[in-house]
């Protein structure tokens, strides 16, 4: 019985998916981050990846479907196809193409940097949010449009996450007092641009090396934001290959001044991890505060 479950559950999805009985020859382990149960199925027909869960919004591999099928179709950079989603025996599932890994190739970074670039500068809206909720990790992401991005920022980013810490009894009332102050700052401290498609979570843990040895994006939290959200949370957890960011700038620069702006962006997952593993992440947040105010 592999995981949580047997063969039977996973032959039973891809006949749902399908239409058709497909036999699984093996399976094997994968990661699937820190909520899910994941599996390599290697069946008669390929491979394929599934992920499955009992406890966790019953639309959030419907959101996750939908976030990676709009960044595949922005077409920059390498997106496992979606091939179907539901629930069956209790269990919520995903069903995905499943990527080969491998080693990236040599200009790996550089190649990432310009395809991010790309998506960001041709994937762009009027507005900032998106047309549905979704979820960042298994929190919930409000995505509420906004024409303007520091309103955007505070209300569906950093207020939801506060609001979330104090029902949590995670903060204390000094905190939030200037938490909130800090709003105040941020028209001054954050440049204004067009909103672009961003994954929304691009952590190095959800980019992985691809067979062709280029990058594949998994676990997005889309929507349209200021891009230097984007590129401040590649920094979160020490940050990618210097190459990528040098190679970013060349095809699409940023307003100077980006480095200072980087921790005022991360406020963001500072929260999210606040809310999620507890209150050690605070002190991200505490050393913007003290900067600041």
């Amino acid at each position: 019985m592999p995981g949580l479950t047997g063969n039977s559950f996973f032959e039973a999805v891809l006949e749902k998916s399908f239409g058709k009985s497909i036999q699984i020859k093996s399976t094997a382990s994968q990661s699937g981050g820190c909520i899910n149960n994941a599996m390599k199925l290697h069946t008669t027909e390929g491979n394929y990846f599934i992920k499955w869960q009992t406890d966790i919004p019953e639309d959030m591999f419907h959101k996750e479907a939908e976030g990676l099928k709009l960044l595949a179709k922005a077409g920059s950079i390498k997106i496992p196809k979606v091939y179907a989603y539901g629930k069956l025996e209790g269990k919520y599932y995903l069903l995905l193409e499943y990527i080969e890994s491998s080693s990236p190739n040599k200009n790996y970074w550089e190649s990432l940097g310009v395809s991010l670039a790309e998506q960001h500068l041709s994937n762009t809206s009027s507005s900032y949010g998106l047309d549905h909720n979704n979820y960042i990790g298994k929190l919930p992401q409000p995505n509420e449009v906004h024409g303007d991005w520091i309103h955007f920022f505070i209300h569906n980013r950093l207020e939801y996450q506060l609001t979330l810490a104090i029902k949590n009894h995670m903060v204390s009332n000094d905190f939030v007092r200037r938490y909130r102050q800090f709003y105040n700052r941020l028209p001054d401290l954050l440049p204004v641009d067009k909103p672009a498609l961003i994954h929304g979570d691009m952590w190095s843990g959800n980019v992985m090396v691809g067979n062709d040895g280029m990058a594949c994006l998994i676990d997005p939290a889309v929507y349209y934001g200021h891009r230097e959200i984007e590129l401040a949370f590649t920094q979160m957890f020490g940050g990618f290959n210097p190459n990528f960011y040098n190679s970013y700038q060349e095809r699409y620069p940023l307003d100077s001044g980006f480095d200072e702006r980087v921790e005022i962006y991360n406020i963001y997952p500072h929260m999210v991890h606040v809310n999620l593993f507890g209150q050690s992440y605070l002190s991200g947040v505490e050393q913007v505060l003290r900067r600041y105010l």
